[in-house]
């Protein structure tokens, strides 16, 4: 059954005039991207600062300390990293490991379908730091998902759910009194409410709208429609999806600290480390939607999640890569500009079929859907092709 609502209400905040960023190729249409009287992007201006304003020898030191307060003297866990087996995850849990000290536990939420290469990182992610995976069961999986796409044009719904919640009801239940996640991406992508000055998650940098909000609205969605079966969905059917209430986290003593506030976060140089140290393995071939093999490679519906990005916001998954790679001083603005030309509005082909048997809908039914996404400022129909109205230039 098709639905027509829309739950994203960040849609309708994006202004009709479209305007891209004087030094990467981000526009103004990526949700919170803010920018300063030289058309300049919150994320470049970050990116300037961490090169010319961050003490990042004294960040190391702020590390260090840290880790003395919690390091466990029998080697027992004392600090834990939500991992997919991914560069970044890996990066960060080696560090903790064998840099300074500490007894990491990964925690993993699995994706919808592991893709080879993702599976066989993950593997080797579990040959070397203790991991707990979680696995939800697909069924209902599936079925948020599918809703996910239906509703907010994200697939990765469940997952962005479950990513966050799970490792933080693992930290509880075990008492484990220290978490670090990799990169704040507001600051490091742009969009952030608060700066990179800040090294612990505070109440309100947790994405609890996505975990009680959202998930709330698409469960009564699809019992509405018919996508949930009379009494699938119990009391605490979903908790794995829920991060724990505030309460209990304030009172667990919990820390939960950002990477990228220690150490200088540079994606490509994360792949180089964990390709060395933690037997990280790229793709086999490019990636879809952009030029690169090292980054989201452990689902199957990674694809379609970025491509929902272009459908929603006019740049897609080349747009974000190039534009960390210009703040990296890897590429040029003219590279990525060519970049994005030639890959930013890739269909993503390879897992298609996959995609729609794992939704349990069509393929009219899929266009269906994804047409709904398209703001009519950003796309335009011609000869029975949708192109779109802005590309950066």
């Amino acid at each position: 059954m098709f639905i027509s609502e829309i739950l994203d209400k960040r849609m309708e905040m994006n202004g009709d005039h479209v305007y891209f960023c004087t030094k990467c190729v981000n526009s103004n249409q990526r949700f919170g991207l803010q920018f300063d009287d030289k058309g300049v992007c919150d994320a470049c201006n970050y990116a300037v600062e961490k090169g010319d304003s961050i003490d990042w020898e004294q960040r190391e030191r702020e590390l260090q300390q840290l880790c003395e307060r919690f390091r466990s003297k029998d080697g027992s866990i004392d600090c834990l990293v939500p991992s997919s087996g991914g560069k970044d995850s890996c990066y960060v849990a080696h560090q903790l490991k064998y840099e300074y000290g500490m007894h990491p536990l990964t925690v993993t939420f699995a994706p919808a379908m592991f893709t080879d290469i993702g599976w066989k990182n993950y593997q080797n992610l579990c040959s070397l730091f203790d991991n707990l995976m979680a696995y939800p069961q697909r069924t209902i999986h599936s079925k948020i998902a599918l809703l996910g796409f239906e509703l907010l044009g994200d697939i990765f719904t469940p997952w962005h759910c479950g990513k966050e919640a799970f490792p933080l009801q693992v930290a509880l239940k075990y008492n484990i009194p220290l978490m670090f996640y990799g990169e704040k991406q507001g600051v490091e992508y742009g969009g952030g409410r608060r700066g990179g000055g800040y090294p612990r998650q505070e109440v309100q940098d947790r994405d609890l709208d996505k975990s009680i909000h959202f998930l709330d609205q698409l469960v009564k969605t699809g019992i509405r429609y018919g996508v949930f079966k009379e009494g699938e969905i119990k009391e605490k059917t979903l908790e794995m999806y829920t991060q724990p209430e505030e309460k209990l986290m304030q009172e667990s003593g919990l820390e939960v600290h950002w990477f990228s506030y220690y150490k200088k976060w540079i994606p490509q140089e994360n792949y180089y480390y964990a390709q060395e140290n933690c037997g990280f393995e790229p793709n086999p071939e490019r990636s879809e939607g952009t030029y690169h093999k090292y980054a989201s490679l452990d689902d199957k519906t990674d694809g379609l999640y970025y491509y929902m990005q272009l459908i929603k916001i006019g740049i897609g998954r080349c747009t974000s890569d190039a534009s960390q790679e210009i703040r990296s001083n890897l590429i040029t603005r003219d590279e990525a500009v060519a970049l994005v030309h030639k890959y930013d509005t890739e269909f993503p082909k390879k897992y298609f079929r996959e995609n729609l048997e794992y939704m349990g809908i069509t393929e009219e039914h899929f266009h269906r859907t994804v047409d709904k996404f398209r703001p009519p400022h950003l796309w335009n129909k011609r000869n029975g092709e949708w192109q779109l109205k802005y590309q950066v230039v």
